[in-house]
């Protein structure tokens, strides 16, 4: 089974973003792929200093939960910049606001090391040209669904017993961080929670919420008119 698919209500999210572009740069991919299958699509290695293409060479480029893998990200997005005629698209997580999740209660250790993995919105936005003379940027917050199937740990907001799973936790680099000790902790402390009534006393509330306001964040850069 694949706990890692690309959710639709992303995909859309990242098709909107692209616009009409035909040509699209995909900047390696993560877990699950949201590149569109409708246009014309090349991917290339996050970890390439250089992008072997042309200035100009795409309508649009895109990269997708790989900011982490970027060598250095200024240079990186600049590049994405680069080859874009149009929209750069970066559908990454913002770290402050992932540990805001209620997962921080009782694995603070595995969400602070998956925080430490990403930049700040501020410093991707200023990356990518911010409200500049090079152009301007767009950030909306993707809102997570109930059913999401793209399962990062926010993926489960109102299923925690999901992340009892092993199965489920090794799908998410997440608690790849920690030491196999602290996982345990984490995982015992969860299971504690669920069995006593902890977590529904403090959290039940979203078991019945329809989607929930995370870390997820996209970020649409564009060349000035």
């Amino acid at each position: 089974m694949s706990y890692r698919r690309a959710e639709p209500s992303f995909a859309r999210a990242v098709a909107a973003a692209l616009g009409d572009a035909r040509t699209v740069l995909d900047l390696g991919a993560g877990p699950a792929s949201y590149a569109p299958t409708d246009r014309e699509v090349t991917t290339a290695d996050p970890t390439a200093a250089h992008l072997p293409f042309p200035d100009a060479s795409f309508d649009a480029a895109l990269t997708t939960f790989t900011l982490p893998d970027l060598p250095d990200l200024e240079p990186g997005l600049a590049e994405l910049r680069r080859v874009a005629r149009g929209p750069v698209v970066v559908l990454t997580r913002d770290p402050g606001r992932l540990q805001d999740s209620w997962l921080a209660e009782y694995a603070p250790e595995v969400v602070a090391a998956e925080a430490r993995r990403h930049p700040s919105v501020d410093r991707v936005a200023a990356a990518l040209g911010g409200a500049t003379l090079a152009g301007a940027v767009e950030t909306t917050r993707v809102p997570i669904p109930f059913t999401c199937v793209d399962g990062s740990s926010e993926a489960y907001y109102a299923r925690p017993e999901r992340l009892l799973d092993p199965a489920v936790r090794q799908a998410d680099p997440a608690w790849d961080l920690v030491d196999e000790m602290t996982a345990r902790r984490s995982v015992a402390a969860l299971r504690e929670a669920l069995e006593s009534g902890e977590w529904d006393r403090r959290h039940g509330s979203l078991r019945v919420r329809p989607s929930y306001d995370g870390s997820l964040v996209l970020l649409r850069a564009t060349r000035p008119a």
